[in-house]
């Protein structure tokens, strides 16, 4: 998996895909909205798998029913293909 930065062009389709984040250069942003704590733990439960498999851990909060996801390479100081994939997949698991 590519660890370069994502150029212009690459960001400006990653945000036409992932209509729900908040694409920029700094870092991939988006909360998810649950029914209740058990299922927000869930995704976060499911979510983690996948991290701990690609190695790349994101920035996330939970409030009840809320998780606040934040995903940036701290080694690139931007957004790389890990960020990327990471949020294809916490959408698939949200079902988004």
């Amino acid at each position: 998996m590519k660890r370069e930065l994502l150029t212009e062009e690459e960001m400006k389709a990653l945000s036409e895909e992932l209509v729900d984040w908040t694409v920029a250069s700094t870092g991939l942003e988006r909360s998810f909205s649950f029914d209740d704590f058990v299922q927000a733990f869930s995704f976060m439960a499911a979510a983690a798998l996948h991290c701990e498999r690609l190695n790349h851990h994101p920035e996330w909060s939970n409030v009840y029913g809320a998780v606040h996801v934040r995903l940036v390479t701290h080694d690139r100081n931007g957004v790389t293909d890990l960020d990327a994939t990471l949020a294809r997949q916490m959408e698939n698991l949200s079902g988004g």
